[in-house]
């Protein structure tokens, strides 16, 4: 009784969470479209006509080839689960390798590769047919295959020893293993933060430290007046793959480096390249970024305490497809582990406007925080040419926007802009 309710229950999540999907994504297109042909009066001084309807194709483009991808996955997942494809993955391995620890980080990895294989098409179109198209791709073939490689490296190489962990937790400390197991996780994620800076990202970028020395001067009096300190400025070498720009800083505690792509100091007049990254330094000294990491580890912390319940559950293992007894002298704990990571989304998908609304409030409070220590009109203006140099469409469905978009819209964004006190005296 208790495996058909479940099944009946993901079944009725997939269903609801398509038809919302599909239905967002239509008022998208819809919105975009109808708005193509007209810059939005406060941008129309600014924006060329020209751009603005590139920013409304893009956008489509990407609606439709979402959805593309959406449905693949969709079937995917069910065919990992109802239609029984992890059960029979799990079968092949075992019969290869036996009961014991090998066999979980062999399923582990073969469900990682065949779900890396299925997405290499789409990476593929997206980068060198729909980047492409809109002028955005710099990224050679040669690169793209690259960095899959780099990836499927790095993976396995922090991936392996992460999920032994856990799963040594699972299976030798009681009852409690998910709180030493989010212990692990956290410690992790905190190490990655230390790490990213200095160690994983330049396997994938060049970082040279920034030579502007006027520019640098500029940056350092904005650091000194906001009271932050990081470990160097840096460029990224971010047109080898994309004409897309941004700025930000990584690392935790003394590790942290200001980074920005070369792509926008080439874009950017020395004025706004400050008051964007016065909106970046916003995120640090308002404390989102700590807001954000406790949110993190509370949820996850969460999550694995629902983990530690369903481990032991075989309605759960049964409702998606899976015999739990089928392999003797086998543990399930990397099977649960994956049933997990893919029900997972189905079922909270419908809450992902909460998570939104909370970064688009720090996203205006950074923007007030960047509107008190450099001139408001800066800010605008760079991200004036930001939304144009990126493509982003600057008339969303306001109901889409709310339910996926974690910046607010341009239009909304600037005009709290023009409130903030200091631009309203200057006009």
């Amino acid at each position: 009784m208790y495996t058909l309710a479940f099944s009946i229950l993901f079944v009725s999540f997939i269903v609801l969470t398509l038809i919302v999907r599909f239905w967002l994504a239509s008022r998208q297109i819809r919105h975009v479209l109808a708005h193509r042909n007209a810059v939005p009066p406060e941008f129309a001084e600014r924006i060329p006509l020209a751009a603005h309807q590139k920013a409304a194709d893009y956008t489509v483009a990407r609606t439709k080839f979402g959805l593309l991808a959406l449905l693949v996955n969709t079937v995917v997942l069910i065919g990992f689960t109802l239609f029984g494809g992890l059960q029979w993955l799990s079968v092949q391995i075992y019969q290869f390798t036996g009961p014991g620890m090998v066999y979980q980080l062999a399923l582990l990895a073969a469900f990682a590769l065949i779900s890396g294989v299925i997405d290499v098409p789409f990476d593929y179109y997206k980068q060198f047919k729909l980047e492409q198209r809109f002028g955005f791709n710099k990224m050679t073939r040669g690169l793209f295959f690259a960095d899959l490689l780099k990836g499927a490296a790095l993976g396995t190489a922090i991936g392996l020893p992460l999920v032994w962990v856990v799963l040594t937790l699972m299976d030798k400390s009681g009852a409690l293993w998910w709180f030493y197991a989010w212990l692990v996780w956290s410690g992790f994620q905190l190490l990655m933060m230390v790490l990213f800076p200095t160690v994983i990202a330049p396997l994938f970028n060049k970082f040279t430290p920034l030579a502007d020395q006027s520019l640098k001067d500029r940056i350092e009096g904005l650091m000194t007046r906001v009271g932050f300190a990081s470990k160097g400025l840096f460029v990224m070498d971010g047109s080898r793959r994309s004409a897309h720009g941004n700025a930000y800083f990584s690392g935790f505690g003394a590790h942290k480096r200001i980074v920005f792509f070369d792509t926008l100091l080439s874009r950017l007049q020395p004025h706004e390249i400050e008051a964007v990254l016065a909106h970046e330094l916003g995120h640090f000294k308002l404390k989102h970024i700590v807001k954000r990491i406790v949110m993190i580890f509370t949820i996850s912390l969460g999550f694995l305490a629902l983990l530690g319940y369903l481990k032991n559950q075989v309605w759960f293992y049964t409702g998606l497809g899976v015999d739990p007894l089928a392999l003797p002298g086998q543990t399930n704990d990397a099977m649960m582990l994956l049933l997990f990571m893919l029900v997972l989304p189905v079922f909270t998908f419908l809450f992902g406007p909460l998570t939104s609304i909370s970064s688009r409030k720090h996203e205006f409070e950074a923007d007030a925080f960047a509107a008190q220590h450099t001139d408001a009109r800066d800010l605008v203006s760079a991200l004036v040419k930001m939304y144009e140099d990126n493509a982003s469409t600057l008339t969303p469905d306001p109901l889409h926007s709310a339910f996926y978009d974690t910046h607010p819209p341009a239009s909304v964004r600037i005009r709290q802009l023009h409130q903030h006190p200091t631009m309203a005296a200057a006009s």
